[in-house]
């Protein structure tokens, strides 16, 4: 929630200092840096989290050495590699994305922060992997505020010539926070002979592999349709597409950032036992609907209001982009923690063709809508992409663990997607004034309902004390 407020102020003054076209140029540069950091960083951030989640599992300390040793030295290597990819053919890289060696010098200069993100991710996932919730929490914060904190001064007297420079003022602010934490993990360095380090750094690259095609396929996929919109309908039209992409994860994301941090290991710990998964994923999937329900129906009702309150007016265009794309967020909300199975039981195959499979209709449908639809086509392809990947993650995880829905997801799932497509066809169907009603009071009934759910599921001596007299006086707890 914190990093929500910070995204929101960095964001916003963004847009003001920016407007849309320059705004889009940063999210084209984001794009190469994410682009580059999925090629280069080999997926050793989530393969290392699964791999140290192993040894811990194991209780092997020497194992946990070996373990931590290696991803540290792992890290530093690919993101020395990462930096220089990008270095050397930073001419080439600008002529594909701006058609125009005049951002080749941005291009270089985004190499160190690609080098400060690859460590930090391998520093993050030594933490994650040791399940050390409290501390990871605090690197997200802290890289966020002080990376803020750079970026809005270094923008204001620079303008577009200060993205660059801000993006490698965020990486440098996650690398030193990472760092500080990641230093708290006592881990007595193993003397390790070439041979074992080969070994270790190629089991964590080997189911690394599959990680990094993942998110290459799904980094790749957001920079197509970037240059698609670019291409098509110009960089004030990508400066829009990529407003209404922020906002669309940024509730989204603090959801599934939240569900992973933990989830993912303590998944992966109990991969052997079918009928602990199932359960553990029917959980996480129940919690991130009940979260994810009442934000998405208040985007859809008050997109415009959010739109404005994030950027400025002229964003207004990205208001219906904005919904489609909400609709999508929530699917992937239903479809993440499924996918974790795949991920849990390290069926590489299988997750790599899920992905290649989603990728592919993703960036096909975006070609095909935005010349049919224009720019609302971006966010069509991508709900219709996550729906397509409901329909296909659902049973490879059934063949993998026998996986079922249970009977309380498939009601709270009905009445919540039922909810959801009645508010979104409503502005479609009705005068604006009777969609913003309607919206509103669905807003209302499902956060009550889903506070209601969660305080039933949520041990009241976890919940802070002035939140528990808040919960009290409005009457959703009993004295």
């Amino acid at each position: 929630m914190i990093n929500i407020a910070i995204g929101v102020i960095r964001t916003k003054v963004m847009a003001m200092l920016l407007g849309p076209a320059g705004f889009g140029l940063s999210g084209l540069f984001l794009s190469i840096a994410n682009l580059t950091q999925s090629i280069a960083g080999m997926g050793i951030n989530s393969s290392g989290v699964r791999q140290i989640a192993l040894a811990v599992g194991s209780e092997d300390s020497a194992r946990i050495a070996r373990t931590v040793s290696v991803l540290r030295r792992t890290s530093i290597i690919l993101g020395g590699l990462g930096a220089l990819l990008l270095l050397v053919f930073s001419r080439q890289i600008s002529e594909i994305t701006f058609k125009s060696g005049r951002y080749a010098s941005g291009v270089a200069l985004l190499s160190i922060a690609v080098f400060f993100n690859l460590v930090s991710a391998g520093q993050g996932a030594l933490i994650q992997g040791m399940r050390r919730i409290s501390d990871l929490a605090k690197v997200a914060v802290l890289g966020a505020l002080f990376g803020t904190i750079i970026t809005i001064p270094t923008v204001y007297w620079l303008r577009e010539r200060g993205i660059v420079p801000s993006l490698v003022a965020i990486g440098a602010a996650a690398l030193i926070t990472s760092s500080f934490y990641s230093r708290r993990v006592k881990i007595v360095a193993p003397k390790l002979a070439p041979i074992e380090v080969w070994q270790e750094a190629r089991a964590l690259l080997k189911l690394g592999f599959a990680f990094m095609a993942s998110s290459l396929m799904m980094m790749g996929s957001a920079y197509l349709v970037r240059i698609a919109v670019l291409q098509k309908l110009g960089l004030e039209a990508t400066g829009l597409y990529q407003s209404a992409w922020t906002l669309g994860g940024l509730y989204v994301g603090f959801i599934l950032q939240a569900m992973g941090a933990d989830f993912y290991p303590r998944l992966t710990a109990s991969s052997k036992d079918h009928a602990v998964c199932n359960r553990m994923v029917n959980e996480q999937a129940r919690i991130g609907l009940l979260l994810a329900g009442p934000g998405a129906i208040a985007t859809l009702t008050f997109a415009p209001l959010v739109i404005s309150l994030f950027y400025t007016a002229k964003f207004g265009p990205a208001v219906e982009l904005l919904r489609w794309i909400c609709l999508g967020a929530t699917l992937r909300v239903i479809t993440w923690p499924m996918g974790f199975i795949i991920l849990a039981k390290g069926a590489q195959n299988m997750f790599f063709f899920s992905d290649l499979a989603w990728t592919v209709v993703h960036v096909g449908l975006a070609w095909i809508f935005l010349r049919v639809f224009g720019l609302n086509g971006a966010g069509m392809a991508f709900f219709a992409a996550y729906l397509f990947s409901a329909c296909l993650v659902y049973p490879i995880v059934r063949r993998l663990t026998g996986f079922r829905w249970s009977s309380e997801n498939k009601k709270t799932a009905g009445v919540y997607l039922s909810l959801i497509a009645m508010v979104f066809g409503s502005f479609y169907v009705l005068p604006l004034a009777w969609s913003i009603c309607a919206g509103t009071l669905a807003a209302m009934f499902i956060s009550i309902y889903s506070l209601r759910v969660l305080l039933k599921l949520v041990s009241t001596e976890r919940i802070p004390r002035p939140v528990q007299r808040l919960f009290v006086a409005f009457g959703f707890m009993p004295a």
